[in-house]
């Protein structure tokens, strides 16, 4: 370039002043299109479909069996207080364990693994993941990039399973859900989303420590086992908690047998959430701690019943929600941290 050219980022001089800097076009951040990328990938995948259908059935299910008590709870009483919040959480005759967010807490587990166990150890058996890594990002925005974009995908899922769940309570049960019904059903999807991303950073980790894809899937799927089932883990509790706390014949022994019952089942984030989602979803529940003394325990028989508002439901189950949320940055972290350590070979 001679001394009498013009500088590549400057405008002709006007009649003003000096040549005006050009501005180049600011591109988007690293995690943005690696975000967006991943995202189109989920949608075009067999993957978002299957988990859909699961997920969909596991809800829709329960609900379906559970139409016949809330159609009578419809007729028996019109004013019955927030009635289109049945479809979520009122389980069919018979069956306390067939309820719509007690079946979401054991698939939505299965969603959040199914976006995430082969998110970086996929793209190494690929060959991809130093081509990815020799782009103009940083390597951090790799991982973060394919954390939000599954979160996005699920996110989509599960507000298609609730259109769907609201869309039969309005045809054919010709429930009208009311404001403060609507609002408790948002906090409870962006709870239930907070429990999702706890499994989807789980995931992740799995797929930066682990090399092999199928190895990460199966042991996301032991822990899927022992902590959503209802069967492996409490039962593990159960009797570790029966060592530990011996119920005798005295009232308040049988109560400390059960409290420490408690503590140990709200280890598993499984127990965390479901006692969240009744508590959010059904403004008649007012408490969810076991009494610690027997005067508690009659206090709570004689507590004339009432409908909680959403503030006091929120207070019940902040520490659910604050528990949730550590245990998904804790995950996220030690991926992020393990990933950024790691050697990428070309």
């Amino acid at each position: 370039m001679t001394a009498n050219a013009e500088p590549i980022f400057t405008a002709p001089a006007s009649e003003d002043g000096p040549p005006a800097e050009r501005e180049l076009p600011r591109l988007p951040s690293g995690w943005r299109v690696v975000a967006g990328k991943e995202l189109a990938d989920h949608l075009a995948s067999v993957r978002l479909y299957v988990l859909f259908l699961v997920l969909g059935a596991a809800a829709l299910i329960p609900m379906y069996f559970a139409a016949e008590r809330i159609r009578a709870a419809a007729d028996a009483a019109s004013g019955t207080p927030s009635l289109f919040l049945y479809l979520f959480w009122l389980s069919p005759q018979g069956f306390t364990l067939l309820s719509v967010y007690q079946f979401v807490a054991m698939a939505a587990p299965l969603v959040g693994l199914g976006f995430a166990f082969d998110a970086i150890n996929g793209e190494r058996h690929d060959g991809t993941l130093p081509r990815l890594l020799s782009q103009p990002i940083h390597r951090d925005d790799v991982i973060n990039g394919k954390f939000v974009a599954g979160l996005a995908a699920i996110s989509l899922v599960l507000m298609a399973v609730i259109g769907v769940i609201s869309a039969f309570g309005f045809i054919r049960l010709g429930i009208i859900p009311a404001p403060n019904e609507i609002i408790r059903l948002i906090v409870w999807f962006l709870f239930t989303i907070v429990y999702v991303a706890l499994w989807l950073a789980f995931g992740l980790l799995l797929s930066v420590v682990i090399r092999r894809a199928a190895t990460s899937a199966l042991v996301g799927f032991g822990v899927w086992l022992f902590v959503a089932i209802p069967i492996f883990g409490p039962l593990v509790i159960s009797i570790i908690g029966g060592f530990i706390a011996p119920g005798t014949s005295s009232d308040q022994a049988a109560l400390d047998a059960a409290g420490t019952q408690q503590f140990l089942l709200r280890l598993l984030p499984s127990t965390l959430y479901q006692e969240g989602s009744i508590v959010i979803l059904s403004p008649q529940v007012s408490t969810v701690t076991t009494p610690a003394t027997i005067g508690q325990y009659d206090q709570l028989q004689q507590q004339i019943p009432g409908l909680a508002s959403l503030d006091q439901s929120l207070l019940l189950v902040w520490p659910h929600i604050v528990t949730l949320i550590a245990l998904t940055a804790i995950c996220f972290a030690a991926a992020y941290i393990r990933f950024m350590r790691q050697e990428v070979r070309a």
